[in-house]
């Protein structure tokens, strides 16, 4: 379990806030796998959420059976993201995240996400005034990178300066904004930030984040870095079983068989059936032709398949496509193997 103020998770595993990815049917799918402490919907803005405007709304979607939900806020101005945090409360959130993170232009050319690491008085302003407005009633947290250039790790000394402020939690990814998701996690730069956090806060969770695509990278994360848990991002958009096998490790049990193909496939049909649910057929369309890449890392290699998911023109052919897999797949390997015996 893990502790972050008053809340306690159920595990110290959790799933990133990854921007155009966790919307409230993927956060229900990496649930019902098991073993995911807690969850967080996709970058939101205070203005969006304030004004109401549909698209910040659909992001901050959510339902009794996600929980516990953080929403991410991100922006640059104090008192809009202490107004964003207060909406946050009363529709849902279990806790606040203030994103210090994303490298993407758009949000850093506004100050916000990353950017706030090249303007640390703002950052601490930012938790004091968010901290002030809901801190009585929920966690606020911040998910930060090591810091904008490779030659200026500013997070291992500006993330105990936002503890003090009154941050409940410090996530951190092992890269720069100058890295943005190129080369490798840095290890040693989260176990830099978690040393000093815990000069001045022991009891504040620390979380590790970057380059964890399995089961065993987890307990490689917490023992490199000493970190008090994990939040996987990319990973988990091709394995939504990850936190089950990975709490399982944790608990120092064997990781569990991996899912059948035809279990799989029901999580991609599950899927596809709660983003029509939640959202609408647009949306649904939409998102499984763009994601059927990462469900498939898992699945026997079938190119006609993809693409039969991908030019879908309605529901009825993703769920068709679905139900034939294994025909779809043996007629893409026949088609190969013609073609092997004509180049011979």
């Amino acid at each position: 379990m893990l502790q972050i103020g008053p809340l306690q998770l159920a595990t110290p595993l959790m799933l990133a806030p990854i921007a155009g990815y966790c919307d409230l049917a993927f956060r229900q799918v990496c649930r019902e796998q098991g073993g995911l402490g807690l969850a967080c919907t996709d970058l939101l803005s205070p203005q969006g959420l304030l004004r109401g405007t549909a698209t910040s709304l659909d992001l901050a979607m959510t339902n009794d059976l996600d929980r516990p939900v953080g929403m991410q806020l991100y922006g640059s101005d104090p008192a809009i993201m202490a107004d964003g945090a207060r909406w946050a409360r009363d529709h849902g959130a279990s806790l606040v995240d203030i994103n210090m993170g994303c490298p993407v232009d758009k949000v850093t050319k506004k100050d916000g996400g990353s950017k706030l690491l090249c303007d640390p008085s703002r950052a601490e302003s930012i938790v004091a005034a968010v901290v002030a407005a809901v801190g009585d009633t929920l966690p606020v947290t911040a998910k930060l990178r090591l810091g904008w250039l490779d030659c200026e790790p500013v997070a291992r000394w500006l993330a105990p300066r936002l503890v003090q402020a009154g941050a409940a939690m410090i996530t951190i990814h092992g890269r720069t904004t100058q890295q943005k998701f190129t080369g490798v996690v840095n290890h040693d730069g989260i176990r830099e930030v978690v040393e000093a956090v815990k000069a001045v806060s022991p009891s504040t969770p620390v979380i590790g984040n970057g380059d964890v695509t399995e089961p065993e990278h987890v307990l490689l994360m917490m023992q490199r870095t000493g970190c008090d848990g994990v939040m996987i991002g990319r990973g988990a958009l091709s394995t939504p079983w990850i936190f089950r096998d990975a709490a399982a490790l944790l608990r120092g049990e064997a990781c569990p068989a991996p899912p059948s193909l035809d279990e799989i496939l029901a999580i991609i049909k599950r899927y596809f059936d709660l983003m029509l649910r939640y959202r609408d057929e647009r949306y649904a369309m939409y998102q499984i032709r763009r994601r059927v890449s990462w469900f498939a890392k898992r699945l026997p290699p079938s190119k006609r398949w993809r693409e039969a998911i991908r030019t879908a023109p309605d529901p009825a052919a993703v769920y068709d496509a679905l139900a034939r897999f294994r025909e779809i797949a043996l007629s893409h390997e026949r088609a190969t193997e013609q073609n092997f015996a004509l180049e011979a």
